[in-house]
């Protein structure tokens, strides 16, 4: 089995413990001396020259050995896979204020997109100094990774989860989840380093330290809101290489049926969301409702039939090509989002989306962009249709087309000539997107044209307006 006697790969008990709360907090063995240095680096370069936001990693050198410690690359690799990618995005956040901040969930570099419940994103809150309760960690709602809306009416909530601890501690979150900055009511300098990461293979086995192959519910939980037993089992499936594995797994009369469309419309997210993945188990019935329900006027209860589908297996498929043509833009988004996560299942959609590209709406092929690269075939359809989206007058389909191209990798390689214009692009994420995109293709074409970007572009650590040259 996967990572079967590694201890920095995660347990099964941790796995479970991520798939229902949504995070773990964890701890590197740094000495005090490293995180002295990587705090004074970090306090000279905020008071000299400001935050350097996505420059954070190469300005302040001493932070790469963080993410090469085998605790974070077993924790990333347990979630993401061996294959997962840093992404270009990352931030310092420093915090003196006694002010607590909002709950929010982070965006995807201003990009609005559906979320998606499986954990192809993750994040790591990196705190480099002794962070107690006073210093204002990172607060986060345990179990509210997969609701799209705040399911609390109080800021205030007994169930806050804080990331404190000594030097070192970190938090590895599920991208979606619900979180805050907390009050600093000591004052003192506080960091918390931010990075993204992004898996770009799907699972085809377990990447965790695993030894029960089924699931079961962890022993215990801070789950707040509700069970989501076939939410859970699905997504420890999914990790585990499975694929539509709920899919006509239980036995639904008509009025059961019924009874779960209506609470669809449930104001309380939680059971309206065990009703979409539960209609998802009951077969051609259930993948019917869903596909009406996909249709429904209410936004939030097309958005939940769209989880449904997505985990529904083939039996969805035809009707989500079908729903490629509706008239309302969000149906259509969302019908592509469910076929997404279908991964090679929906390759049959592909020429399909690929012809939507000529005139669809911005959002729609945003959305297709990625799609792409997660159905993944046929191969040569989908990079063609990425070498398009490479194209497009619009940023957020250009960067998305690098992810993309990322995840289908040596196979790309016909996408190499337009990457390298992408090189040069005005969006600083299409640059990026693209430079990993060229690493994760591999070929002796991709690799000249990166190596090539990479010289002309390095990066000095130490210039600073205070230090431009000498020594």
């Amino acid at each position: 089995m996967a990572g079967e006697n590694n201890p920095l790969l995660l347990t099964d008990e941790q796995m479970r413990r991520f798939i229902t709360d949504g995070f773990l907090v964890l701890k590197t063995d740094f000495s005090n001396e490293f995180h002295e240095r990587l705090n004074e680096q970090l306090l000279k370069v905020y008071e000299e020259e400001g935050n350097p936001g996505n420059n954070l990693l190469p300005r302040v050198t001493e932070l790469q050995r963080v993410f090469e410690h085998p605790v974070i690359t077993g924790a990333l690799t347990s979630v993401l896979g061996p294959d997962y990618m840093l992404h270009a995005h990352r931030h310092g956040h420093y915090n003196a204020s006694s002010v607590p901040g909002g709950w929010h969930k982070d965006s995807y570099w201003g990009y609005n997109r559906m979320r998606n419940h499986h954990p192809w994103w993750a994040m790591i809150m990196y705190f480099p100094q002794d962070t107690p309760a006073e210093l204002g960690p990172t607060g986060i709602l345990p179990g509210t990774q997969n609701y799209d809306s705040r399911v609390f009416e109080s800021d205030e909530l007994d169930q806050e989860v804080l990331a404190c601890g000594d030097a070192g501690t970190f938090a590895l979150i599920h991208y979606d989840i619900w979180h805050r900055a907390t009050p600093n009511t000591l004052g003192n300098p506080r960091f918390m380093l931010k990075f993204e990461f992004m898996r770009t293979k799907a699972p085809t086995k377990p990447s965790w330290n695993n030894v029960e192959g089924a699931w079961k519910l962890p022993e215990s939980t801070s789950a707040l809101f509700a069970q989501h037993n076939v939410m859970w089992e699905e997504t420890w499936n999914w990790l585990s290489g499975k694929i539509g594995s709920m899919a006509s797994t239980a036995t639904c009369s008509s009025d059961l049926i019924e009874n779960k469309l209506s609470l669809l419309e449930d104001e309380f997210e939680p059971v309206a969301l065990n009703a979409a993945y539960e209609l998802a188990c009951c077969g051609k019935a259930g993948v019917q409702s869903l596909l009406s329900s996909l249709q429904h006027d209410n936004s939030n209860v097309s958005r939940l039939a769209a989880y449904g589908l997505s985990i529904a297996g083939k039996e969805a498929i035809p009707g989500l090509i079908q729903a490629l043509d509706h008239s309302r833009t969000t149906t259509v988004v969302r019908a592509i989002f469910a076929l997404s996560e279908q991964r090679h299942q929906a390759a049959e959609a592909v020429p399909a989306l690929n012809r939507l590209l000529e005139n669809a709406s911005v959002i729609v092929r945003r959305s297709i962009a990625e799609a792409l690269g997660m159905i993944g075939s046929p191969v040569k359809d989908a990079v063609d249709g990425l070498i398009c989206c490479l194209q497009d007058e619009d940023a957020q389909v250009r960067f998305m087309a690098g992810l993309s191209l990322s995840r289908i990798g040596a196979s790309a390689d016909p996408a190499v000539p337009q990457l390298e214009i992408a090189l040069q692009d005005e969006n600083r994420y299409v640059r990026a997107h693209a430079a990993e995109a060229l690493r994760y293709i591999g070929t002796e074409q991709a690799n000249k044209a990166l190596i090539t970007f990479l010289f002309n572009s390095r990066w000095c650590p130490t210039t600073t307006p205070a230090n431009t040259f000498y020594p």
